[in-house]
């Protein structure tokens, strides 16, 4: 159980969300909110922008190739955070999804900022604009305080968790579609999913962006 401070965020989704199709969740996971309690304090933002990876078919996943012990994470079961340090600089937070064995995940990469603005900013920099203290996947595990020693954390718990957000519409207004950023293989394949217009999504520069609706 989550505790009354947690509680007020909201209670995290239940597994069966994470079990399905990647592609499924990548697009539902906007609008959600993405938690994060340390012992400074709670962290949370409305998740805004979204990428989705399947190692059986995608040559960018990091599980393309097999498992390791870098990427054992991303073969479930779903619900599970796996984060993974890259360019010997960030850290990237992804969820697991689909049935245990199949190594899929989504990327979050990136949040607006609703709780523990202060907290983050102390994270990132004092001078941090607002719009830029989550606003790419790096910058989201620097201002919510996240690192490899998260690489596993089940998000059913009460220290990272994926929840409804309070006050946010049941239907999502306006969501687009465009090729994923930051990858050099399946460069074209339309797997990143943002809120349209949204000031925190991370870059509008990937090709040929689309609206779902």
């Amino acid at each position: 159980m989550v505790s009354t401070e947690s509680e007020s965020i909201g209670v995290p989704l239940p597994r069966a969300f994470y079990d399905q199709p990647t592609l499924a969740v990548a697009r539902s996971l906007l609008g959600k909110t993405l938690a994060r309690r340390t012992a400074d304090g709670v962290t949370a933002g409305i998740i805004v922008e979204t990428e989705g990876y399947i190692a059986a078919v995608d040559p960018s996943a990091h599980a393309y190739r097999g498992r390791t012990a870098r990427n054992a994470t991303m073969f479930g079961p779903a619900g599970h955070a796996y984060v993974y340090f890259t360019y010997g600089m960030h850290y990237c937070l992804n969820v697991v999804t689909e049935a245990e064995g199949v190594a899929a995940a989504v990327l979050i990469r990136a949040i607006q900022p609703r709780v523990g603005i202060d907290l983050m900013r102390s994270r990132r920099g004092e001078r941090i604009y607002h719009y830029d203290l989550a606003r790419g996947p790096g910058r989201l595990c620097a201002a919510m305080g996240l690192t490899t020693a998260d690489n596993g954390t089940d998000l059913l718990g009460d220290s990272l968790w994926i929840s409804e957000t309070h006050g946010w519409p049941a239907e999502i207004p306006s969501i687009a579609v465009t090729s994923r950023i930051g990858i050099s293989q399946a460069i074209d394949w339309p797997w990143r999913f943002m809120l349209a217009g949204n000031p925190y999504v991370s870059a509008t520069g990937a090709r040929a962006p689309r609206r779902l609706h």
